[in-house]
């Protein structure tokens, strides 16, 4: 059994379905190397927490111009997809704001990585878009 916290909010099926659409849209978007499709779902200036090779806590704020030009590095070249298969457990603080943790496996060319990370994502006008990406070990490149 998973207990999550208690936020006071209680999210509907709607709510869960649209985080679902977007995760959907921004996955087809990371696995075609669509950086600016990624880049138009995020709220910018966006957060980044993370940890460098030291162990230390670090964190940035980056634009849209710096988050499509470090995406496009780290996405890299190639015309293969990249796939993923994602496990997703959403905090929902409200209707508006939810902390979503992600196991994720990412396969590229055959070859597989684990990676474990958590967004946070407001819904504005009806739409949800990612403000804060946490993830361990990219903290050198903040």
């Amino acid at each position: 059994m998973t207990f999550l916290p208690d936020t006071g909010y209680s999210p509907t099926d709607e709510d869960r379905a649209s985080l679902d659409a977007w995760f959907a849209a921004y996955d087809a978007a990371s696995g075609k190397r669509d950086v600016e499709r990624m880049a138009d779902l995020a709220v910018f200036p966006l957060n980044l927490v993370s940890d460098d090779s030291a162990g230390d806590g670090r964190s940035a704020q980056w634009d849209r111009e710096r988050f499509v030009a470090t995406m496009t590095q780290v996405m890299g070249e190639g015309s293969q997809d990249i796939a993923f298969e994602s496990t997703r457990t959403p905090v929902f603080l409200s209707s508006a704001m939810a902390v979503v943790f992600t196991d994720s496996t990412m396969t590229v060319d055959g070859h597989s990585q684990r990676l474990r990370y958590a967004d946070i994502l407001l819904r504005r006008d009806g739409k949800w878009a990612f403000q804060t990406m946490i993830q361990g070990g990219w903290g050198d490149n903040l």
